[in-house]
């Protein structure tokens, strides 16, 4: 096994322990990822309820399926991600269909409203990626966007503000913009794979 293919060692620690079914190492998983989670699942959702429970999901299964994670594929925290984006994506399916078969129509207002569906999912589905992207991604670039962005910075004042020069600025601002156009590319977090 390569180097670069050896995943963190806390990441197969915390798999172990899981597995032995230790309950403070469950608690130390939805320290560091519940909010992860319940952000991921509330952009899917739109809802504050739906992104708790589905939160209760993610670490339920987590507890008792711990050997679904497979340290070889990446990280743990983008398996919960993943984890999260289904259980998220497959609520919403079924609750919009659900909502259409209660709805009476001709076939292709049913299709119609399917297409409505997936359109939701996709959308919901590259907001989930953008928020997972924005939080992975390291802290300077982090700001940057959060300066330029957010808070409505030119790249000058964002330099000014980061106490970095302009050229450092304005790599930072591309490279975090070519970070967050991959949102649109892929639709769901990365490091998804693997049995729910």
């Amino acid at each position: 096994m390569a180097e670069k293919d050896v995943p963190p060692r806390w990441d197969r620690k915390m798999q172990q322990r899981l597995a032995r079914g230790e309950a403070a190492a469950l608690g130390e998983l939805y320290d560091r990822f519940a909010s992860l989670v319940h952000s991921l699942a509330h952009r899917v959702l739109g809802d504050e309820q739906g992104a708790d429970s589905i939160t209760r999901e993610v670490f339920a299964h987590v507890w008792e399926h711990p050997e679904t994670y497979n340290p070889q594929q990446g990280p743990l925290r983008s398996w919960v991600a993943g984890l999260t984006h289904r259980l998220a994506v497959q609520r919403l399916r079924d609750s919009e269909t659900a909502a259409l078969s209660r709805g009476s129509g001709a076939t292709d207002e049913r299709q119609s409203a399917a297409r409505v569906v997936e359109d939701k999912v996709r959308h919901a589905s590259v907001a989930a990626r953008a928020d997972y992207i924005v939080h992975s991604m390291p802290a300077p670039l982090r700001a940057a966007l959060e300066l330029a962005y957010f808070q409505r910075r030119d790249y000058r004042q964002t330099a000014a503000d980061l106490g970095v020069t302009e050229d450092e600025a304005r790599r930072r601002l591309r490279l975090g913009l070519q970070l967050l156009s991959t949102a649109h590319d892929m639709g769901a977090p990365p490091g998804y794979g693997g049995a729910v």
